[in-house]
């Protein structure tokens, strides 16, 4: 081999030493990276996002598993009224105490069959039957002040009566009207059986829930079906006493 030979021989690998030399620095640089971990969802997008601009990204690509999905929150409870805006319920005639139901009862008193016997004390209107008996009503009664005794007569019987309030209510209660027509708001229900020329009177009421009371302006007051039940079997002219 000649000189000149092996100046050529000697250069050229010289040149694939130097050559190589960057590509070994470069495997030793990207092996010593930590893997990239990618989400799942997000690893395809972002390493094709990075592939043009960044040709380092070597290396195996670990896709790490995405959490688990947090649980849905509780609905929130709707917040309750306060007890004072609630609507107080409306009463009907259920509420009345069964003591105040009509039944047939023993009599013994001093009236004779046919006669009405008012007990305000105990809330309860007697017709007398003969034989000893009596049927019994539960009734509502005047209040304080407004109460009275005596004796009387049906002098008129009226089937959903017009009401219009004397003067010394409108006196004491100005807002009241001057004139109601009969019917299911009508304060006086369904009948009503006038007390000689007083101004008292056994009606019905649209009130049940008063039965056993003692809230009227005097009138002797009664649920809507004991009113029609009385004045079915009573007529003008009937005594009415009332203790």
């Amino acid at each position: 081999m000649t000189r000149a030979t092996l100046l050529l021989a000697s250069a050229c690998a010289a040149t694939v030493l130097t050559a190589a030399a960057p590509a070994a620095r470069a495997e030793s640089r990207y092996a010593a990276r930590p893997p990239v971990v990618l989400s799942p969802d997000l690893a395809e997008p972002w390493v094709m996002q990075l592939r043009p601009s960044y040709r380092d990204v070597t290396g195996p690509v670990v896709y790490a598993p995405m959490p688990p999905p947090e649980p849905p929150a509780a609905p929130r409870a709707a917040p309750q009224r306060q007890a004072a805006l609630a609507p107080e319920p409306r009463r009907s005639a259920d509420a009345v105490d069964p003591k105040f139901l009509p039944t047939e009862v023993a009599w013994n008193g001093q009236q004779g069959p046919g006669t009405i016997v008012v007990d305000t004390a105990s809330r309860y209107l007697y017709l007398v039957q003969s034989g000893g008996k009596a049927r019994r009503y539960g009734i509502g009664v005047g209040r304080p002040g407004f109460q009275w005794a005596g004796t009387q007569t049906i002098s008129r019987k009226a089937e959903w009566p017009d009401w219009r309030p004397p003067a010394a209510m409108l006196k004491r209660k100005p807002e009241l009207p001057h004139f109601m027509a009969g019917g299911p708001d009508n304060p006086l229900g369904a009948r009503a059986l006038y007390l000689g020329s007083s101004e008292y009177r056994i009606h019905g009421s649209n009130e049940p829930w008063t039965i056993g009371t003692a809230v009227s302006s005097g009138c002797i007051r009664m649920r809507n079906e004991d009113v029609t039940d009385l004045y079915g079997r009573v007529g003008v002219g009937t005594r009415v006493v009332v203790l």
